[in-house]
């Protein structure tokens, strides 16, 4: 399996999980009127449920442990060289948060008007270029994006050992 479908899986996996959850919610109870008979036999037990919870939960760690494996062991290139996909996935993350800042900056004006105390007027300056802001936004934007193609191109070459077939 690719760690891109890992990644989809895992999600699947806690899906799958919740509904479990909530099936074990509906049939460990049943509510009858007074004197009448318990059913003899329910399509699936409390025990059935949680033989199958444990198994999905199991999956999970399992999934989780070779997904964590493949993205320390995983390097795409970038500027600073080789970094492993966890440490690129925070980089991107970072970039974008720097381009919004950036794109914040480039957004004010160079001299804003504001009004003071008693009718005086005070002009904010901005000590620096929003122009050069906006440029600097839309390279970090492309580093995040150019940053963000290696690590899904690298999710879909990157294989773990791990057999999805029963969910997906």
């Amino acid at each position: 399996m690719y760690l891109a479908d890992a990644v989809k899986l895992k999600s699947i996996l806690r899906k799958q999980l919740e509904q479990l959850v909530e099936e074990m919610e509906r049939i460990a109870f049943i509510d009858l009127e007074k004197g009448e008979a318990l059913p003899t036999g329910q399509e699936r037990t409390l025990l059935d449920v949680e033989s199958a919870m444990d198994a999905v939960r199991r999956d999970m760690r399992t999934l989780d442990r070779l997904v964590y494996a493949a993205n320390l062991s995983t390097t795409i290139e970038t500027t600073e060289g080789a970094i492993p996909l966890v440490e690129a996935i925070e980089l991107a993350t970072q970039l974008r948060a720097k381009a919004t800042q950036f794109q914040e900056l480039a957004a004010r004006p160079k001299r804003e008007f504001q009004y003071g105390f008693e009718g005086t007027t005070v002009i904010r300056h901005a000590l620096y270029d929003p122009e050069a802001y906006r440029i600097k936004a839309q390279e970090m934007e492309r580093a995040a994006h150019r940053i963000s193609n290696a690590i899904n191109a690298a999710n879909y070459r990157t294989e773990i050992d791990f057999d999805g077939h029963r969910y997906m």
